[in-house]
């Protein structure tokens, strides 16, 4: 197994938010840190500058759409090429739908599903035979807390995020044998752009109902992630980890 430092890590969905909190915890241990955006592009470009300026060995933006094989090729084969193949997958990137059942179209249910669900399987198998081959990877799969409990007017989200979690322990079993750990991180309510659709008073609302009286920071969710990436984390496999502020026990 290589040092930890020479190890690389892709994010998907790394250009702003918890990705991006994800992208510079890794860089602060001087890692390959290969950032994923689909249109954020310049969003992107600042996080891969501030990656190197906490340290970052090297760093890499790629653009891909999470719902084509085609273009997620292209990105393995950029990535292949740069040598940054990644020993860690962070499978972060995501789109929140919020509506009654009702109003949903099938559109924006295969849309939602395809970017969630199906660009998650689709990364997870490019980048596992590599783990596989050298008995050792790291899968880290960003849930949410929807995914364990199921939020109204969120069915949609909350049906990706309940498959991720049972895509998660599923892989696990099957990869095990291999040396690569799959788990995923569910949290709470973040104080991120997700939470922007709500005023001022739905968020002091929101925040009474959370035992520790307040949202988590991006930074919080990332200290997570890194923690199940390092390889004393080597028992942890299967497990779906919410970190809530107590809001779900």
């Amino acid at each position: 197994m290589k040092p930890l430092k020479e190890m690389t890590v892709l994010v998907t969905g790394g250009s702003r938010g918890i990705g991006a909190a994800i992208a510079r915890r890794f860089a602060a241990e001087s890692m390959n840190v290969v950032i994923h955006y689909m249109q954020s592009h310049e969003a992107a470009n600042e996080t891969a500058r501030s990656c190197m300026r906490m340290g970052a060995t090297n760093v890499m933006t790629v653009a891909a759409d999470m719902r084509s094989k085609e273009q997620l090729l292209r990105m393995r084969e950029k990535l292949e090429a740069a040598g940054m193949v990644p020993d860690i997958l962070v499978n972060n990137a995501g789109i929140a739908h919020y509506g009654m059942l009702a109003d949903v179209t099938e559109h924006e249910w295969d849309d939602v599903m395809a970017v969630n669900l199906k660009g998650m399987f689709l990364s997870t198998q490019m980048f596992m035979p590599s783990m596989i081959a050298q008995r050792y990877g790291r899968i880290i799969n960003v849930s949410s807390i929807w995914g364990m409990s199921g939020a109204s007017c969120e069915v949609l989200y909350s049906t990706t995020k309940g498959g991720m979690n049972a895509f998660t322990k599923a892989l696990a079993k099957e990869l095990a044998p291999s040396g690569v750990t799959v788990n995923a991180v569910a949290p709470g309510a973040v104080e991120t752009v997700m939470l922007d659709n709500l005023d001022a008073g739905e968020k002091e609302a929101l925040e009474s109902e959370i035992p520790l009286g307040r949202f988590a920071q991006p930074e919080e969710i990332a200290s997570l992630v890194y923690f199940l990436s390092l390889p004393e984390s080597s028992y942890i496999t299967g497990q779906i980890i919410s970190p809530n502020g107590g809001w779900l026990t």
